[in-house]
């Protein structure tokens, strides 16, 4: 009967919207850093934390107004109290769990083991309870019990919750417990050194009367003071022994300082990159709309300038760590991750439908931004992608990789063109002209010595009147272009003619024109 009711009460609540809304809008206020709200939650409990510290602080010596106490002692304390249930409440999902278990022990055929989901829910639940964040907000909400006027005193643990919404403050905990061991092996050397120091010099100090050091804390005291090289000096030692063990000690102190200053440089070079990296992906997370470009080489630099000089933001990715750092030495915003892979983009928190304008593949070979386009394909169906062409034959392979606009190199520059000007259709009947699959053709014909002298006129041509296109003539000997050329233009040998037509009028034209005799 029991488990009857709570399975019934887990299908209710996975089932329910309302309550799966109000768990993911919790979640996100509370973990989600992607989240708009979440800025704006971090920065009140941060102002709640100072205020409380303030009015603790401000209580030493005067007297504070009961309305301040009540809120100090009572509000906020509610308020960490609430956010702590939270915490606990969106660790994990119970009903998922309670669910997974009924199914497969349906499955199975046997009875549902309800006791064995409640233990495990209740040790996932314990995972949080005793982890070190959990554990300071736990004790930031002590002061709430202030009858016990000792326990005022946790109210020092609220400064701690500052880690919690500092983003800086939990990059810095995490670079220096990436080295645990290396503090463990430190800590474990000061500690001996310290446990020597202190039993040598109570052992040549304590008997003397003219020393200060009397007893073993005293010496502990004296030990720590000195091998941290901050010497108060008002415990000095009387003996020649004792000042033989100082000097022990300040040299052993000089070492431990250096080996803990080493561990945090190295710790932090380690991971700048990874920072930086970081950075550059919230940056990312905050953009409007982008282009994206798949590859890095000396076109993407023209392409991605190109865009941000009509002022688009533009995000490159680039598996190869040195091209990402001629792109980042060029000022372009490149991050180190596989265009190829789903996890970059998982990772990146790209959203296709609202941040990317459109997908640009400028890798330097087809197979590879085929493999991009799949992938892309995956995470959006309806985002636009462009890709150049290097190799003709692998034109299908594109096109059903699901790329909507495939060109030639040469072509790029001028598609971009298109993309961020105020011609979009004069570009595109250009682009129609210099597709394949249009059926019209721009032409190139050299004029041979059997032209030489003769006037350029196109009148005469009067069986393509309206049909075929003359742009105009490009001469050889001033290296100049005459657009629409008059019919007083004299041919020289080795002039080129641009025409524009089907292929069959401009075979039809070229064979005119070397019937053509000089006059």
């Amino acid at each position: 009967m029991i488990s009857r009711w709570i399975v019934g009460i887990a299908f209710f609540l996975h089932a329910s919207p309302n309550y799966r809304y109000i768990k993911k809008f919790a979640h996100n206020l509370l973990e989600n850093t992607n989240y708009p709200y979440k800025k704006f939650f971090d920065y009140t409990m941060m102002v709640l934390i100072v205020i409380s510290v303030y009015i603790l602080v401000h209580h030493v010596k005067y007297e504070v107004k009961p309305d301040w106490l009540f809120f100090n002692n009572y509000v906020i304390s509610v308020i960490f109290l609430i956010e702590y249930m939270l915490r606990l409440w969106v660790y994990s999902d119970n009903s998922k769990a309670i669910i997974e278990q009924y199914e497969h022990d349906l499955f199975l055929q046997r009875p549902f083991r309800v006791w064995g989901v409640l233990h495990r829910i209740m040790m996932t639940k314990m995972g949080f309870v005793f982890s070190p964040s959990a554990i300071i907000d736990l004790l930031a909400i002590m002061p709430f019990f202030h009858e016990m006027r000792l326990l005022r005193v946790f109210i020092l643990f609220r400064v701690f919750k500052l880690f919690r919404y500092a983003k800086s403050l939990q990059q810095f905990v995490s670079i220096l417990a990436s080295k645990k061991f290396e503090f463990l092996t430190l800590g474990v050397f000061a500690g001996v050194i310290i446990t020597v120091s202190s039993v040598l010099i109570y052992v040549m100090e304590a008997n003397n009367p003219d020393s200060k050091i009397n007893t073993l804390f005293e010496a502990v005291y004296w030990s720590v003071v000195t091998i941290f090289t901050v010497g108060y000096g008002d415990f000095v030692p009387a003996t020649s022994e004792g000042r033989m063990v100082a000097m022990v000690i300040i040299v052993a102190g000089i070492a431990v300082i250096s080996f803990a200053t080493s561990i945090v440089v190295s710790a932090f070079t380690e991971k700048l990159d990874e920072i930086k990296e970081d950075k550059l992906i919230d940056d990312v997370s905050k953009f409007d709309q982008f282009y994206l470009i798949c590859g890095y080489s000396p076109l993407t630099a023209q392409v991605a300038h190109r865009f941000i000089k009509n002022g688009n933001q533009v995000v490159i990715l680039e598996s190869n760590h040195k091209k990402v750092a001629e792109a980042q030495k060029d000022g372009l915003l490149a991050l180190t991750f596989d265009p190829a892979s789903l996890h970059s983009y998982h990772a990146l928190r790209i959203d296709f439908e609202t941040q990317v304008i459109s997908v640009i593949l400028l890798e330097e070979s087809d197979v590879l931004n085929v493999y991009t386009a799949l992938t892309i394909r995956e995470m959006s169906k309806s985002i636009k992608m462009l890709s150049i062409l290097l190799h003709h034959e692998n034109r299908r392979k594109l096109s059903l990789a699901g790329i909507n606009e495939i060109v030639y190199t040469q072509e790029l520059i001028g598609l971009m063109s298109k993309e961020v000007s105020g011609r979009p259709v004069a570009f595109e009947v250009i682009h129609a002209l210099r597709s394949e699959n249009s059926g019209v053709f721009i032409e190139e014909i050299v004029l041979d010595d059997l032209m030489a002298g003769q006037f350029f006129d196109t009148t005469k041509l009067s069986m393509f009147h309206k049909r075929l296109i003359v742009l105009g003539v490009y001469k050889q000997s001033s290296q100049s272009f005459f657009f629409n050329p008059s019919n007083t233009l004299i041919i020289d040998a080795g002039d080129v003619v641009i025409v524009v037509g089907t292929r069959s009028l401009i075979d039809e034209f070229k064979a005119l024109m070397r019937r053509k005799k000089r006059v």
